[in-house]
């Protein structure tokens, strides 16, 4: 699986997405559609950790829906 795959079917992650970083919003996600980059920077806002470990956040949690 590769992100396009997300992107695709963004609405059935957005779920997920929700249980993994639950201070974004419904509307928040929504926007995004499933781009990685807005999904990042829009954790980056919210949380305010480092972008370097946002990066490896959204990989663990990639890698963990391929399983």
């Amino acid at each position: 699986m590769n992100w396009d795959h997300i992107e695709d079917n963004w609405k059935q992650y957005s779920a997920t997405v929700k249980e993994k970083w639950g201070r974004l919003t419904d509307d928040q996600i929504a926007e995004m559609k499933g781009k990685r980059e807005q999904l990042e920077a829009k954790i980056q806002q919210v949380y305010g950790h480092a972008k370097d470990q946002i990066k490896k956040d959204v990989d663990e949690w990639f890698s963990a829906l391929k399983k």
